[in-house]
C-alpha cells in the first residue's frame, strides 16, 4: 500500500509519518530529506525532481512487497495524480490523507520554534506559508486536523482509517 501524506509545511505530517512507520514496517519517503542534497548540489531551482526521484523508490519499494509512507506537501493536483499512478503501476491500493493545523497561532507558532531535524534544508517562513494555495482536492482523503490534539491520538486516527480501508493490519510497535 502506498499511503499519501500532504498538507502545509509544520502541519504535523512528520511527525505523525515518523511514527506510523514503525507500526506499520513502512518505507518513510520524506520529500525533504531527497531533495536537500540534491539542492545542495544543484541549487533552489530544481522543479520536482525530489517528487520525481520519490516516485521511483516507492515504486521500487511497493513492488517489493513494501508499505511506503510518502511523505511531502503536495499541494497541487498533478502530485496527487502522479502518486496515485505510482501505486496504479505497482498494482496497489493508495490511500490519501491531508495533515493540517486548523489553529492558525498554533501552526504559527509550530513554524517559527520548529527544529531542523534535515541537516541542510530551508525551512519557509510563516509568510511563505500563508502565500502558498493548494489546489482543491478531487479525489477522496482523510483529513486529520492536528490543532490542540496529541500526536499519538492522530496517528491512532490513521491507523483506524487504515483499518477500515485496506487489509493493512495493525503491527506491534
Amino acid at each position: 500500500m502506498l499511503i499519501i501524506f500532504s498538507g502545509p509545511p509544520a502541519a504535523g505530517k512528520s511527525t505523525i509519518a515518523r511514527r506510523l512507520a514503525p507500526r506499520l514496517r513502512a518505507v518513510w519517503l520524506r520529500i525533504d530529506t531527497l531533495e536537500t542534497p540534491i539542492m545542495a548540489a544543484y541549487g533552489d531551482d530544481i522543479a520536482d525532481v525530489g517528487y520525481r526521484a520519490a516516485y521511483g523508490v516507492a515504486e521500487d519499494n511497493l513492488r517489493l512487497g513494501h508499505i511506503v509512507i510518502a511523505d511531502c506537501v503536495n499541494d497541487i493536483t498533478i502530485t496527487r495524480d502522479a502518486w496515485r499512478a505510482v501505486a496504479e503501476r505497482a498494482g496497489t491500493p493508495a490511500f490519501e490523507l491531508e495533515v493540517l493545523c486548523s489553529d492558525q497561532d498554533e501552526h504559527r507558532r509550530r513554524v517559527e520554534t520548529r527544529v531542523v531535524d534535515v541537516p541542510g534544508v530551508s525551512l519557509p517562513s510563516w509568510p511563505a506559508i500563508l502565500a502558498r494555495r493548494a489546489e482543491p482536492w478531487t479525489s477522496p482523503h482523510l483529513v486529520i486536523d492536528t490543532a490542540g490534539r496529541e500526536i499519538e491520538d492522530c496517528v491512532a486516527q490513521v491507523m483506524a482509517a487504515l483499518d477500515e480501508h485496506s487489509s493493512v493490519s495493525r503491527l506491534p510497535p
